[in-house]
């Protein structure tokens, strides 16, 4: 698959630039139920993504819909309210239009964040988890082709994730807080259905601490542009088979919401320290 975004997206990039108040010093995509850090940082401006032309409609409760450029700690930010996943229909070069806005702004570093189902039987819903890996098994093909979809001068480094250095970043930042942080795989499943226990037995098994149906594709795609990428999950329940509790994407955004001060210093610390 050989897909320009550059050019497949030049109104759409037009438009953002025409209306972006700064160059981002970092990005950062919001999972669901944590759009509300928007509202502890000073918003200089949101762009609605639904005026935005071309863009992808973000059908999930708990994404919003929206671009916000702001600051905090003397830093320039890019935050994304409303990530594209693939399991609501769309192309996988649809799905990385968050990292690739970023990184066409002028951005090289980004923060992932996701709300994930705890895998690790020592993982509790709350929980924060730095992934130092993750495992894309169920998108290997769309993965592929991510690679060289770009530009010729594309870095092709796609496993340089996570980046060493944001990570160390982030661990001091736990530290200061004085934040439990959990560090694990994080595993991508394709949704929108919640996985089996069986499924998860399996994941479990081969080395799985957190699965979620987000990120992998992101981070490989940033990566491969050459920025500095990291995740973190917020661990919101236990996966199935692991709790007889059922699953529900309600529960996602509350536990989300309870966790919400902590995410919230973990990140403008992060922010900080870099």
């Amino acid at each position: 698959m050989k897909i320009d975004l550059s050019f497949k997206y030049k109104v759409l990039l037009d438009h953002i630039r025409s209306n972006a108040p700064f160059q981002p010093d970092f990005g950062i995509i919001l999972g669901s139920g944590l759009g509300d850090f928007a509202s502890s940082v000073e918003i200089i401006k949101s762009i609605a993504t639904a005026n935005i032309p071309g863009y992808p409609v973000s059908t999930v409760d708990g994404h919003s819909g929206k671009i916000i450029f702001a600051r905090n700690t003397g830093k320039n930010l890019i935050l994304f309210q409303g990530r594209i996943h693939f399991y609501e229909g769309y192309k996988i070069y649809e799905c990385v239009l968050p990292p690739f806005i970023t990184y066409k702004l002028g951005c090289n570093k980004l923060l992932l964040t996701n709300a994930a189902g705890g895998i690790n039987r020592n993982y509790k819903p709350g929980d924060l988890m730095l992934a130092e890996s993750f495992n894309g098994i169920q998108i290997k093909k769309e993965l592929t082709d991510l690679i060289g979809i770009v530009t010729p001068k594309q870095k092709n480094n796609y496993l340089n994730f996570p980046s060493l250095n944001i990570n160390s970043v982030i661990k001091e930042a736990a530290e200061l807080e004085k934040i439990v942080l959990q560090e694990g795989t994080y595993w991508f499943s394709k949704g929108p259905s919640y996985e089996t226990p069986a499924e998860i037995n399996m994941m479990h098994k081969f080395g799985g601490d957190a699965v979620g149906m987000s990120t992998v594709h992101e981070a490989v795609f940033a990566s491969s542009l050459g920025m500095e990428t990291a995740s973190v999950s917020v661990i919101t329940n236990f996966a199935a088979g692991i709790s007889t509790a059922k699953l529900s994407h309600s529960e996602v955004t509350e536990t989300a919401n309870r966790v919400k001060d902590k995410f919230e210093r973990l990140v403008k610390r992060t922010i900080s320290l870099l």
